[in-house]
């Protein structure tokens, strides 16, 4: 039977996401180095990354709840492990006393619901150093709470290790003294960024998540973290604007002259946000096209007085590359990255749309 056409293309480079990895492991020394790979890894297809990852070498994947892992399962097997961040609860506790991945218990109240569905079996402790998100607090989790488990790894989270500010260092030195009193097999700390930071703040295992989707999280990543990821979309027509036309909702582009413009089949309800209203730009032929108007639901405008492409059904690709982006809009790193929507045809770079 034959299917409908999509006018948006997503293309994965898995290649990349492995080189990224690779580095991320490099970064973090003698600390094994896992994968983020929830919210569908960061919107590119978890069910085709995670076994890229694993060619890599890869090995610790962790993603937020029960239902994200549940597909996922069938592809870890053999020595690879997979943490369910949020922790057990009261409704999964049926399903996940079955279920062979590990939660990362952040309660008192999981703490108790483990203990009673799988005494046995090991676990993942998240303590809270300082972010007030998920967690135990320092003096529950040395409180004689966890007597009794069988701890794989005892987590925390680094709120502000984009930056260089003294927040690190105090949840560094919280998280040590915690580690130095809660047994467990593994220590982690940093995710892309806190890899960054450097070895002190490694441990024995490290969580990186938006560096592996091509995100630069600090600095030091620039120069070797590379894009993992292209959107294209589809002209629908393409016209001309006289001298003085306004173009869009609002108008809030006026022509200055006669021009011609092309309209895709994108929109903020496929991740490109408003924000790129008269800021963001598409790309052809190695030139950027800068977006005129507002971006609506479905459609954007894009400039090409110069370009003899784009013509209907024509191709171009959006200039999305993350950091760049992150400026234009104002919108975080991961934000772009997680709002692409589910529009889109999504390949691999090896195979092609």
């Amino acid at each position: 039977m034959i299917q409908p056409h999509k006018p948006l293309r997503l293309t994965i480079d898995l290649s990349a996401i492995q080189a990224n990895w690779r580095w991320l492991d490099k970064m973090s020394g003698t600390a094994a180095c896992g994968a983020a790979v929830k919210a569908n890894a960061y919107g590119l297809g978890a069910e085709r990354v995670v076994p890229a990852l694993l060619e890599a070498g890869c090995r610790d994947f962790f993603v937020t709840t029960y239902a994200e892992a549940q597909p996922l399962l069938p592809l870890i097997g053999g020595d690879a492990s997979l943490c369910i961040l949020h922790g057990v609860s009261r409704e999964d506790a049926a399903y996940a006393a079955d279920f062979p991945a590990r939660p990362v218990l952040n309660s008192p109240e999981q703490v108790r619901r483990w203990k009673e569905i799988a005494p046995d079996r090991p676990c993942d402790v998240m303590v809270d150093t300082g972010m007030n998100r998920l967690g135990l607090t320092p003096e529950e989790a040395v409180s004689g709470l966890l007597d009794g488990l069988r701890i794989e790894t005892l987590h925390s989270h680094l709120a502000s290790a984009d930056e260089d500010v003294p927040q690190n260092e105090r949840q560094l030195t919280v998280f040590r003294a915690a580690a130095n009193k809660v047994n467990a097999r593994r220590y982690s700390l940093a995710n892309s960024a806190g890899i960054c930071l450097g070895p002190d703040y490694h441990f024995n295992l490290t969580r990186p998540g938006l560096a592996l989707y091509g995100g630069i999280p600090r600095r030091e990543a620039e120069g070797y973290v590379r894009s993992v990821f292209t959107v294209e979309a589809q002209v629908v027509q393409r016209r001309k604007v006289k001298a003085g036309d306004t173009i869009g909702y609002n108008a809030t582009f006026t022509a200055p002259h006669d021009m011609e413009v092309a309209i895709l089949n994108l929109g903020y309800a496929d991740g490109y946000s408003r924000r790129f209203s008269n800021n963001g730009h598409a790309r052809i032929m190695g030139e950027l096209l800068p977006v005129a108007g507002t971006v609506s639901m479905d459609l954007t405008t894009i400039l090409v007085d110069r370009a003899t492409d784009p013509y209907e059904n024509n191709w171009v690709e959006i200039d999305l590359n993350l950091l760049r982006a992150s400026m234009q809009s104002g919108l975080s790193q991961y934000e772009l990255l997680t709002t692409l929507g589910k529009r889109y045809t999504q390949c691999t770079q090896q195979d092609r749309c």
